[in-house]
């Protein structure tokens, strides 16, 4: 996964920080907004979870610091739900300039109502998904009932949640109250998505009940069965974020993959604009080939060398392995690792100029099993044999033709 360290300006120019992900192999198809949950922050280990599988799907994730939290610029006392809207307006905004559009909008618990106000005001979002969310942002406040006194009395107080503490003025609990999630929702106009889990005892499941029923369609509903409302079980979150990944692409565009057609058994193709990014077709499979950026590359797949010396690794492996099944030795595992260069040439005709180099593949087996020094011998020399191998020293040829 390729991470960035991002940051943008709050309305009051504060500086948020923020980190995106980005596909390892393609360009980003759709980019996603995370909203975290109530006083969290975008390193919380479900939002990483969440945010990997949809890059494994191929969109980018922007996931950030609310004001005043995290590694974000801010006081958290003079912050409020209204802040974390306008928060979410502006990271929509950062992606708009510097990437591309976001068109979905997820949110966890508060961060999920957040999610719902702010995907109403920004235009590109197709979608919005919801964890473990309340159905009114005034649900927070069960969290802080033995201080509301205290802070309608005095205007503030210091409240201790998750071991950290935090100075909560009224006014926060003023704009809670003021903001009705069902209102939006019945007006939404998008695709939204309710992720719930039954036993959650936090925000309960009435929540997702209260959602769904105001949102029109389309709207759907997944319950999370068993998870807690942290999503702290890794495999909770690794799930939803593939049903998400799965959900969205009803909702947004993602273009189609492209593939080589072909009647040979290898093919490559390459746009005029795509740098070094090349798709192949081999056989029955679908690759991608790159050069790293370094080179000017994308870095979205192996260099051709990098193939080249794969199939070297590849056909040593099966060569060993079919010769020893043979002999009915015992190899457990073969491993065989590659490494390619241009060394200067040691012993051809061309070693009196200094610049002759010749194509060197260094090659490291690694047997495992109950095999004797004869045995172990004797498979390094069948290496040698491997087909691959040989094409590579035997004299070849290459005939080159345009077509239609």
């Amino acid at each position: 996964m390729n991470i960035q360290k991002v940051s943008f300006t709050n309305k009051d120019k504060e500086q948020l920080a923020g980190r995106l992900e980005l596909p390892l192999d393609q360009e980003p198809h759709n980019f996603v907004i995370f909203a975290h949950c109530f006083t969290c922050t975008k390193n919380l280990t479900a939002v990483k979870n969440v945010g990997r599988e949809l890059t494994d799907a191929g969109f980018g994730v922007l996931r950030f610091d609310f004001t005043g939290l995290g590694e974000s610029e801010g006081d958290f006392e003079n912050t409020n739900f209204s802040g974390n809207v306008d928060d979410l307006i502006e990271a929509a905004d950062f992606l708009k300039k510097n990437f591309m559009a976001p068109t979905l909008l997820i949110g966890h618990s508060l961060g999920g109502a957040a999610a719902i106000f702010a995907a109403s005001k920004i235009e590109s979002i197709k979608a919005a998904v919801v964890i473990n969310s309340p159905s009114h942002p005034s649900h927070v406040l069960h969290l802080l009932k033995d201080s509301q006194q205290e802070i309608n009395k005095n205007g503030k107080a210091k409240v201790n949640l998750g071991g950290v503490d935090f100075t909560i003025k009224k006014q926060f609990l003023d704009d809670l109250e003021n903001k009705s999630l069902i209102d939006v929702v019945s007006n939404f106009g998008k695709a939204l998505l309710i992720l719930h889990s039954p036993q959650d005892p936090t925000v309960g499941i009435k929540n997702a009940e209260e959602i769904y029923k105001a949102a029109r369609h389309p709207k759907s509903f997944i319950s999370l069965d068993g998870a807690d409302h942290m999503l702290s079980n890794k495999e909770d979150s690794k799930y939803v974020g593939q049903v998400i990944a799965a959900w969205a692409t009803r909702y947004v565009n993602v273009p189609e993959v492209e593939t080589v057609k072909t009647k040979s058994k290898v093919a490559a193709s390459l746009k005029g604009d795509d740098k070094f990014t090349t798709h192949l077709k081999l056989g029955d499979h679908s690759f991608i080939a790159d050069e790293p950026t370094s080179f000017g590359g994308n870095n979205y797949g192996p260099s051709p060398y990098e193939f080249l010396s794969a199939g070297l690794a590849a056909c040593t492996v099966m060569t060993i392995q079919m010769y020893a099944k043979r002999k009915k030795w015992e190899v457990e595992n073969v491993t065989c690792h590659i490494n390619y260069s241009k060394d200067h040439a040691i012993d051809c005709e061309a070693c009196e100029e200094d610049s002759a180099k010749i194509d060197t593949f260094t090659r490291e087996i690694n047997l495992k099993g109950n095999l004797s020094e004869e045995q172990r011998k004797r498979l390094l020399e069948i290496a040698d044999r491997c087909p691959v191998h040989k094409t590579l020293h035997s004299k070849t040829q290459i005939i080159t033709k345009l077509i239609e």
